[in-house]
């Protein structure tokens, strides 16, 4: 089968196609036909750091496509149409996905939309609510408000919670489009001190969550945009990952609550009761249309190495996603 492979650790260039056999089934797993797959930036950093055996390494963590063999229960049969997180080798023609993980895809949904799904959403998902315990009617600060997971917090915060949610992003493009989806207030953190704009858009008192993908570079104006017993999810590291020095009191003060998180490394068992919360949640509102999988470009597999040009230049708004 087609796949995506890599020959050394290292920039784009690295990229290949390549010839693998089919992947075999273990009890508890479907065989999907894959027709979509989700790019994401843990493919990036797998693709930058994969030593010391590259040729072995199998990209892709998201997908949609057809069920084409089971070794699982009767939940899904030889036919059907799903999307889910899988454990790498999604940038190919044939994946392995957990049964306990997939999802069905909603026939109002082409298999392109149902790629741009799975990470995106049980990552907003798991931060705003199972992380940062996001109440009815609350603040939320969503960095880079137009990415994949970005669009995906915005539109969960304002139809689940109906929170007031507060974004960045840097143009006026990527605002207007955060806009369309539901933000409540907008600051371009190119021409702005959003911890400024944060402040006398919520009379000092801060927002009660933040969704950090950032990191180092915001790390003084989170602490003075969140407010007293707020919570902080670092999800990202955009914006670096060493501080040059840190004044730990304004945790004490301020009573933060500051959970770092990634989703990939998460076990299987908590991928699989997160995929099922997420369905039970969402599925009614993906087929009426009150959620929609925000996808920005679609690249043939073929064009994987601009695919990830397109993403390390933060062009995107919502998901670039190759189609196989």
């Amino acid at each position: 089968m087609k796949a995506v492979g890599i020959k050394a650790a290292g920039d784009s260039s690295q990229l290949v196609l390549v010839d693998r056999k089919q992947p075999t089934l273990s009890k508890g797993e479907l065989l999907i036909e894959v027709e979509a797959a989700g790019v994401n930036r843990t493919d990036i950093l797998t693709r930058e750091r994969s030593t010391p055996t590259p040729e072995q390494v199998e990209l892709g963590i998201e997908v949609a496509g057809r069920v084409l063999d089971t070794n699982a229960s009767d939940k899904f049969s030889v036919g059907d149409r799903v999307m889910g997180l899988v454990n790498g080798g999604g940038y190919a023609e044939l994946a392995k996905l957990p049964a306990d993980r997939a999802i069905p895809l909603p026939h109002a949904l082409s298999y392109i939309e149902g790629a741009a799904i799975p990470e995106v959403f049980a990552t907003a998902y798991q931060t705003l609510f199972w992380i940062g315990g996001l109440k009815e009617n609350e603040t939320v600060l969503i960095h880079a408000g137009a990415s994949g997971v970005g669009t995906a917090a915005i539109q969960l915060a304002k139809q689940l919670k109906h929170a007031r949610v507060i974004v960045t992003a840097g143009s006026q493009e990527k605002l207007d489009f955060c806009k369309q989806l539901g933000a409540d207030v907008l600051i371009n953190y190119k021409e702005e001190n959003f911890a400024s704009v944060i402040s006398k858009e919520t009379k000092t008192k801060g927002v009660d969550l933040i969704l950090d993908f950032i990191g180092a570079s915001y790390w003084e104006k989170n602490l003075e945009s969140i407010a007293i017993d707020g919570r902080w999810v670092l999800i990202g590291t955009l914006g670096g990952y060493e501080l040059s020095s840190f004044n730990i009191s304004s945790l004490l003060q301020k009573r933060i609550q500051l959970t770092g998180t990634l989703l990939t490394p998460r076990s299987d068992s908590y991928k699989a009761k997160l995929s099922q919360e997420l369905a039970y949640q969402t599925l009614p509102l993906f087929e009426n249309k009150t959620l929609k999988p925000i996808v920005d470009t679609i690249f043939p597999i073929e064009k994987v190495k601009d695919a990830h040009d397109y993403m390390e230049a933060s062009k995107n708004i919502g998901k670039i996603i190759l189609s196989v």
